[in-house]
């Protein structure tokens, strides 16, 4: 459906305007669509997000810092979405004994057990990605790394 039709706005200053309203509206879109898709399963996307880098770390651990600098919603607060999947026993986490400030984090099994079974999950939010085709998704990635420049 088309952007004025969604927001029931016809008019924008220019198309730089409309593309910039567009990427707002289109990243709630999904944001929506994911949130729908991970609710049921216990977890948020800034949760899921923590759980795929350090299973991309695995075995080795990741400290705050780490996780924190790869995460996509950098505004989130790492250390207390850490401690809530310390809390539902998906991750562990060491104090260092000689800096109390750094933290080693491993994801353990049960997180990467969660993890296989949310692959599905990826996929199907792959599949609502579909109406475009793969040349057509390959360059809206080309055109979003280029306007972050």
């Amino acid at each position: 459906m088309k952007l004025e039709d969604e927001i029931s706005q016809k008019k924008f200053r220019n198309e730089y305007h409309k593309a910039a309203v567009n990427l707002i509206f289109t990243f709630n879109w999904l944001r929506t669509y994911q949130e729908k898709v991970f609710k049921p399963r216990g977890i948020t996307m800034q949760q899921f997000n923590i759980l795929r880098i350090l299973r991309g770390q695995y075995p080795n651990p990741a400290n705050i810092k780490l996780i924190r600098e790869r995460m996509l919603d950098r505004m989130s607060d790492c250390s207390r979405i850490v401690e809530k999947l310390r809390r539902k026993g998906l991750i562990e986490r060491t104090i260092c004994p000689k800096d109390r400030r750094h933290v080693d984090v491993v994801i353990n099994k049960n997180g990467l057990e969660l993890l296989s079974k949310l692959d599905s999950v990826s996929e199907e939010v792959d599949k609502y990605l579909s109406r475009l085709n793969e040349e057509e998704v390959t360059k809206l990635n080309e055109l979003l790394d280029k306007l972050r420049g």
